[in-house]
């Protein structure tokens, strides 16, 4: 998908009006147009059928990394951990 201009190709499709058109060309000059310019590019991917990966659950419970802490699933840095300078 890296090698792909997306802005070319949206220019092509014509499912836009002018004032798209002149922002897909010319950029973004202000945040609210780098939203509406971020839009188009959402647009662009539901067009060709991309999808996001899902992101994982990383979500964890005071619990959980109390069971953690007790069984003792976390390292504990010491001394030889850590690289001090020969000031």
């Amino acid at each position: 998908m890296n090698d792909i201009n997306w802005s070319e190709e949206l220019l092509d499709s014509a499912k836009f009006n002018k004032k798209e058109e002149n922002l897909v060309r010319h950029g973004a000059k202000s945040l609210a147009q780098s939203w509406h310019l971020g839009a188009l590019y959402i647009r662009w991917k539901k067009l060709k059928g991309y999808r996001e990966p899902p992101t994982p659950n990383c979500q964890s419970s005071f619990l959980e990394w109390e069971h953690r802490l007790a069984k003792g699933d976390f390292y504990i840095r010491n001394e030889e951990d850590f690289s001090y300078p020969d000031w």
